[in-house]
């Protein structure tokens, strides 16, 4: 998914994201395409790109988010995101259980 307009640090950052990814375990696609968006908000971010959303312009960076949301530490995983898992792994109920109890049935 590299562009023609990157420069070569957009390059090299998508080259490791992309790898980082890889080496998670994600699929290919899905790993390129989270590098390619991580790449191309922190171009709009930094005045790099002709258009950007809202959303990207008034968000937290990539880096800083993915800091706060690295599936570690006290915090943990959102909310959200244990909501994403249990319905991907089909469990039942999952929009009732807060956030301890979606932990325990993910850990099932």
């Amino acid at each position: 998914m590299p562009q023609k307009t990157w420069s070569a640090k957009r390059e090299r950052q998508y080259q490791h994201i992309k790898k980082s990814r890889l080496e998670r375990g994600d699929p290919t696609p899905l790993a390129e395409e989270i590098a390619a968006r991580v790449v191309n908000k922190e171009r709009a971010q930094h005045g790099e790109s002709m258009t950007a959303s809202a959303s990207s312009l008034d968000d937290m960076s990539s880096s800083r988010r993915g800091g706060l949301h690295s599936h570690q530490g006290p915090g943990g995983r959102t909310l959200q995101q244990l909501r994403n898992e249990a319905r991907q792994r089909g469990i039942k109920g999952r929009s009732l259980m807060n956030k301890a109890q979606l932990e325990a049935a993910l850990l099932r």
